[in-house]
């Protein structure tokens, strides 16, 4: 096989047109395509640049008689698997899918809950023919059936395990130019997840505002309870917008297990949002608690200012910890 054939095999296989890897060489696309029709040869700094970019040697793009399909194959211990671009795209792919499951599942048990504080809201203003009983009663079940159908979407994540287990349960390689693409594609995703997850924080931090002001200039139990509506929403809102920018993350960098190209901001991106989906729920679960124990709305909002007061002791606690480790 010829140089000319080389390049443009390698290119396509990496799902490149002439114009992207010109870019990448830094030439115009008419001198790509002059590569590969053999009108003219590439000098000896633009062949060893081609090298690095596809990731193969020098040789085998320059001896005609040594194939650059999968020149690293023989070197390969035994075991150990090749990942293709279209695998390590397609493992991105349903890690989203399952992110999505997962995300519908916690959402409907953060939700479950607003049924019922619906109906009493609606008993407390003798609304719909409601007693305080039955408006219980319903809500209830409405957050038993929430919650199957949630389990339901969790279990249902175990379809994609036969499709992820080779990159996050054995040892893999990737294949020529993958690790480049995959590098440049977290590159210009990872703007997008601090965007994301910096959004999904701020909602978190101010979804007691609504609950906070309700408390403090209206004393009905009815108001209170549907600004705990907008409140769980407001957590749920925050929960889809992390969720799949999150999982799109984890992917490209367990794909790349074996670099360090994340900065340190990214790095404290990722921490902050494993803290906020521990500590978030957590602190709902004790707000809810705590509420329906005492029945003292106009008081337990206190939590929400408190915890978010405490979510930033917590995260700089870490990051002065995880500088010491350093």
């Amino acid at each position: 096989m010829i140089l000319a054939d080389k390049i443009a095999q390698l290119r396509k296989k990496l799902g490149w047109s002439q114009e992207e890897l010109a870019e990448k060489m830094n030439v115009s696309r008419q001198s790509v395509s002059k590569w590969e029709s053999t009108n003219s040869i590439p000098d000896l700094n633009k062949i060893i640049l081609l090298a690095e970019i596809f990731d193969v040697s020098t040789d085998s793009l320059l001896k005609d008689n040594v194939e650059v399909l999968d020149p690293l194959s023989e070197n390969l211990e035994a075991g150990v698997i090749k990942i293709s671009l279209e695998k390590a795209l397609a493992y991105v792919e349903n890690k989203l899918e399952i992110s999505a499951l997962i995300t519908k599942g916690v959402i409907l048990c953060v939700c479950s809950v607003i049924p019922l504080f619906f109906f009493l809201a609606m008993a407390e203003t003798n609304r719909l023919n409601l007693t305080g009983s039955l408006a219980s009663a319903i809500g209830i079940v409405s957050i038993l059936i929430m919650v199957s159908i949630a389990i339901f979407f969790f279990i249902r994540t175990n379809q994609y395990e036969n499709d992820i287990t080779p990159i996050e349960n054995e040892v893999f390689e990737l294949e020529y130019g993958v690790h480049s693409v995959i590098s440049e594609k977290l590159q210009k995703f990872r703007s997008t997840y601090n965007l994301r997850l910096s959004v999904g924080i701020f909602l978190f931090i101010i979804s007691f505002v609504p609950l906070m002001f309700a408390s403090i200039f209206w004393r009905g139990s009815e108001v209170t309870l549907m600004m705990l509506i907008v409140l769980i929403l407001i957590i749920a809102s925050g929960i889809y917008i992390i969720s799949p920018v999150a999982a799109k993350y984890d992917a490209y960098n367990n794909l790349l297990k074996d670099s360090s190209l994340e900065t340190e901001k990214s790095k404290r991106a990722k921490r902050a949002e494993k803290l906020a989906a521990f500590y978030w729920p957590l602190l709902v679960a004790i707000y809810l608690g705590w509420s329906l124990w005492t029945m003292d709305w106009g008081v337990t909002w206190i939590v929400w200012p408190v915890g978010a007061v405490l979510f930033a002791a917590l995260f700089g606690l870490m990051e002065l910890l995880n500088k010491d480790e350093n």
